[in-house]
């Protein structure tokens, strides 16, 4: 038997993750992700990063960022939803990376388009 539940609003919910040279081969690290709308999985990938990533925070915002822009683009199609869009991220150097104005010699080798999220953060499009 299928039961409903009644819910107030939609909301898309993000949660990606990733591994550090989780592809014991190359080397390379692998991204994934999936979201939810009204309790039910509406899209998900895993996927091998293309880049060789020098820690685990550039590892960790690829991660955030590939999943970010899927996110943007169902608010964007999806009509009625509540923003920002909300992302539940368990690593804490990108959400506190993400909510910071300032730079740091740890992120130096976080590519330009990556910092995408943490300005859609601080222009209160996305919430981590």
């Amino acid at each position: 038997m299928f039961t409903y539940k009644k819910f107030e609003g939609l909301k898309i919910i993000e949660y990606p993750d990733s591994d550090f040279a989780g592809c014991e081969d190359s080397k390379h690290s692998t991204s994934k992700y999936i979201y939810m709308l009204a309790r039910g999985a509406i899209s998900w990938k895993f996927v091998k990063q293309i880049l060789i990533a020098p820690s685990t925070m550039v590892v960790k915002f690829v991660a955030c960022f590939k999943a970010f822009n899927n996110g943007i683009w169902f608010l964007r199609v999806v009509d009625g939803i509540e923003k920002p869009l909300k992302i539940y991220y368990d690593n804490n150097l990108v959400v506190l990376y993400s909510n910071n104005n300032r730079s740091s010699t740890k992120s130096k080798f976080i590519d330009i388009k990556f910092l995408v999220v943490k300005e859609r953060v601080q222009n209160k499009q996305i919430f981590i």
